[in-house]
């Protein structure tokens, strides 16, 4: 009876996490919508409408790998990403960041 009750307590509080989760997602996708403009995320000057995807990925290339290595050479993406996971702690990299390099190095 004893296991029961707690298994029953472990899905309950699981249910509970996961609609709020959703909730929350929801409240977010519908916020954002109707925002004028989003915030700049921490770290990140604010780029100008016109720079592309592409423009703003080489320049967190450069800004935070160039400083310390060369040119990148082609490595799969799998492999590239384990490493860019472990230089995002030793040189502070931020998510954003990560994901442009990431997409940058895998072109």
């Amino acid at each position: 009876m004893k296991w029961r009750y707690i298994l029953l307590c472990m899905v309950g509080v699981t249910a509970g996490r996961t609609f709020s989760a959703i909730a929350q997602e929801r409240a977010n996708s519908t916020g954002s919508s109707s925002a004028a403009a989003p915030a700049p995320t921490q770290g990140i000057p604010a780029a100008p409408a016109a720079t592309p995807p592409s423009a703003m990925a080489k320049s967190a290339a450069d800004g935070n790998c160039g400083r310390c290595h060369q040119a990148p050479h082609k490595f799969p993406p799998r492999v590239m990403a384990t490493a860019i996971r472990h230089m995002r702690v030793r040189a502070m990299i931020t998510d954003e960041d990560m994901r442009l390099i990431l997409r940058y190095m895998t072109q």
